[in-house]
């Protein structure tokens, strides 16, 4: 059985799970830092899945969410916000957006909309350029 609105495979069980997300950037400890001041969570925590250094970083947070990595790319371009070729972004759920945006563009992030009205949410882009958005709730 399933829910309104829920798609199915015709299987009952899924083909894998969700491991990490990882995101291309130039200076992988850069980009986990930003993450984990906004986030929260242990950068590089031990773990036997990841062989991390100078090329790879991760971001585990409490809750057990997917890992966050961090991979290093020496001609990362970062997606232009908008643009038909950018594939995803991030939503982070904050309580005051205001605080919050004041919060993250110190840790270096770039205000790429702030929003009309009393639109619950506002765009950004971390050190990498990765889209982001701050969300009310």
């Amino acid at each position: 059985m399933t829910s309104p609105g829920m798609i199915t495979t015709g299987s009952a069980a899924p083909i894998g799970t969700l491991q990490c997300v990882v995101l291309d950037c130039p200076d992988v400890l850069e980009l986990a830092t930003f993450y984990q001041r906004l986030l929260g969570g242990e950068i590089n925590r031990p773990d036997p899945q990841w062989a991390v250094g100078d090329a790879w970083a991760t971001l585990h947070d409490a809750s057990g969410a997917p890992v966050l990595a961090f991979q290093g790319v020496a001609d990362h371009r970062p997606p232009v916000w908008g643009a038909p070729e950018q594939q995803f972004h991030i939503d982070v759920r904050v309580a005051d957006l205001d605080v919050a945006d004041d919060a993250v563009t110190a840790l270096g992030a770039q205000r790429l909309d702030s929003g009309a009205g009393d639109r619950a949410w506002r765009i950004y882009a971390d050190p990498a350029g990765h889209p982001f958005c701050l969300v009310r709730h």
